[in-house]
């Protein structure tokens, strides 16, 4: 039941990400945007801020989510 949870919360934290930075994805990626930035957003929220709830790992989530993006951007391969 968690990894139906984490996908959902990933996937509206991904889609919320790539509109905020203003790219188009498919939805596989964005999940997996969603996904990876809830694992490294929400982990980092709740340790530095100590934040509890439900909310506060999903404003971690959309924060990691525009971090992954954004280093996506500044590394990935270039041309897109």
């Amino acid at each position: 039941m968690a990894i139906i949870g984490l996908i959902i919360i990933g996937a509206a934290a991904g889609f919320i990400a790539t509109r905020l930075m203003g790219i188009e994805a498919d939805p596989v990626s964005t999940v997996a945007i969603g996904v990876l930035g809830a694992l490294a957003g929400g982990l980092v929220i709740r340790f530095i801020l100590m934040v509890s709830g439900w909310l506060g790992g999903f404003v971690g989530a959309v924060l990691g989510a525009m971090a992954l993006i954004w280093l996506w951007r500044s590394y990935g391969p270039k041309g897109r």
